[in-house]
């Protein structure tokens, strides 16, 4: 094994197909088939489409990242995928098709976590993570907010969403204020244009009584849509720009508020910001500010890595490789609730031996 590790991870906790390969820090692949357009007539995922479009893409996806990054499958040092948290059906088909190659090309294979990979990937824009790492991360299914001081091994939540995640959040003013789905990308796009004082929206968790870490976004989004269900019934124009602005603003302050205040309290230098809402420009540029005036240094991963992506799985696998973490053993299964602090799934009785496993197993000959 070179001492770089090459490692090709699978990503379906959702609908996106992702397929990455990558060499220690590098990355040499990022395929990715999405099944978003499948959905958005849906207005949502729907899990079985999510499913079935993972299913079709899976043997495409793996057969272009291996094309791209210009190895062979037998060249791979091991094979990680999610193994959760996300939808059920969709972490099976992923599942599935890992154990299915790790089996058949006799590789090691690392069922690892969802969010862990989140933050994992940003090794992979600006080197190895400092050691402890505050993570905040931020997409349509999940706010959290991590101390990661072993990225492989121990990962710390601090806190999270209690109801709506700030992606989920996004999506539903979009639909309310019909500008179609994923709203992320939209609201982003609409808020430039608008003034983000325009309308004070509430700000949820804040005040001196309520959790320092967690999340919520249940009420803001309530209170937008009244507002907008306001304007309509008094016959009046709905300045779409100033709402977008002012709905993205309440958000994008209490998660950079609540992920500096952890840096400060737990005394760590480094922020990581990952998860598909990460994307969002607003959210960038205040966090940056922020952690400038703080003395904190910010991680943020380019737009296309902070998206569902095979990429993130297999940095992950790669510092499993590369610190000697236990392989999963072929009893992995998907995980649609794994919690953060598992960040990969060895599984029951099986202490790391991942190419021993695997060679006993082949010599079996149930594989032509």
């Amino acid at each position: 094994m070179a001492d770089e590790p090459l490692v090709l991870g699978i990503e379906t906790s959702c609908d996106e197909t992702g397929v990455g390969i990558v060499r220690g820090h590098t990355l040499l692949a990022d395929a990715v088939a999405s099944s978003v357009d499948e959905h958005a007539r849906f207005g949502g995922v729907v899990p079985e489409v999510a499913s079935r479009a993972h299913l079709e893409a899976m043997v495409p996806t793996i057969q272009r990242a291996l094309k791209d990054a210009g190895v062979a499958a037998s060249d791979l040092d091991g094979i990680a995928v999610t193994a959760g948290p996300g939808l059920a059906g969709a972490l099976l088909v992923g599942v599935s098709a890992a154990k299915a190659y790790a089996y058949a090309l006799g590789k090691p294979l690392y069922g690892v976590n969802h969010l862990a990979s989140h933050i994992c990937v940003d090794q992979l824009e600006h080197g190895a993570l400092p050691e402890p790492t505050m993570a905040l991360l931020v997409s349509g299914g999940h706010s959290s907010l991590l101390l990661a001081p072993d990225i492989t091994s121990d990962v710390r939540p601090l806190g999270s969403t209690i109801d709506d995640a700030a992606g989920e959040a996004f999506d539903k003013i979009a639909r309310v204020l019909h500008l179609g789905f994923p709203g992320g990308p939209v609201i982003d796009r609409y808020a430039r244009e608008g003034d983000p004082d325009a309308i004070r929206f509430p700000r949820g968790l804040t005040g001196p009584r309520d959790p320092v870490y967690d999340f919520s976004f249940s009420g803001l989004k309530t209170a937008v849509a009244r507002w907008i269900e306001a304007k309509r019934a008094a016959g009046e124009d709905v300045p779409v720009a100033d709402v977008s602005a002012s709905f993205q603003e309440a958000v994008v302050d209490v998660l950079t508020r609540k992920a500096v205040r952890a840096c400060k309290d737990h005394g760590v230098d480094h922020l990581m910001i990952g998860g598909g809402v990460a994307a969002n420009s607003r959210l960038r540029a205040l966090a940056q500010h922020r952690c400038e005036a703080a003395g904190i240094t910010l991680r943020v991963p380019r737009p296309k890595l902070c998206t569902d992506n095979g990429a993130m799985v297999a940095a992950l696998g790669a510092e499993m490789v590369a610190r000697n973490r236990p392989s999963s053993d072929w009893g992995l299964s998907a995980d649609s609730s794994l919690p953060v602090t598992e960040t990969h799934v060895p599984g029951e009785g099986h202490h790391g031996h991942g190419h021993d496993h695997v060679h006993e197993l082949s010599s079996q000959n149930l594989y032509p």
